[in-house]
C-alpha cells in the first residue's frame, strides 16, 4: 500500500512536471521566438519605411529646389563717365545674348577706356529695374 501511495505520488509528480516543462517551453519559446521574431519584423520594416519616405522626401525637395532656373536672353553694357554719369562711345557693342562674351567685351572697354567704369546689367522678369551683375 505504502509503495502504491509512493507510485501514485510519483505519477503525480511526473504529471506536474510535465503539465510545468510543457508550459514553460510554450512560455519560452513564445517570448524568446514569436513575440521577438514578430517585433523584429514591424521595426525592420517600419525602418525600412521611415528610411525610404525620408529619401522620397529629400529627393521631390531637391528637385523642386534644382528646377533649371530661367536663363536670361539678353545682356547690356551701360557705360559711366567720371562724374558717374550715363553716357554712349559710338562704335561700341553695347547688347550681347551671352554672359560670358559681353563680360569679355567689358574687359576690352575697360583697357581701351581706363577713365570709364562699364557694368553688367540686364532684365531679370523679377524685377522693374536692370539688374547690374558685374561692375568694373
Amino acid at each position: 500500500m505504502k509503495i502504491r501511495k509512493c507510485f501514485n505520488d510519483f505519477r503525480a509528480f511526473l504529471v506536474v512536471g510535465t503539465v510545468f516543462l510543457t508550459f514553460s517551453n510554450i512560455v519560452w519559446v513564445l517570448f524568446a521566438q514569436t513575440i521577438p521574431s514578430v517585433v523584429m519584423t514591424f521595426f525592420r520594416d517600419m525602418g525600412t519605411i521611415v528610411i525610404m519616405s525620408a529619401v522620397f522626401f529629400f529627393t521631390v525637395l531637391w528637385l523642386i529646389r534644382s528646377r533649371p532656373h530661367m536663363s536670361l536672353k539678353h545682356y547690356f553694357i551701360i557705360i559711366y563717365d567720371v562724374f558717374g554719369n550715363e553716357c554712349l562711345i559710338d562704335g561700341l557693342r553695347t547688347e550681347f545674348r551671352t554672359h560670358d562674351v559681353a563680360w569679355s567685351f567689358m574687359k576690352q572697354y575697360k583697357k581701351l577706356y581706363p577713365l570709364c567704369n562699364f557694368a553688367l546689367v540686364s532684365n531679370v522678369s523679377d524685377s522693374e529695374k536692370k539688374t547690374i551683375f558685374r561692375y568694373i
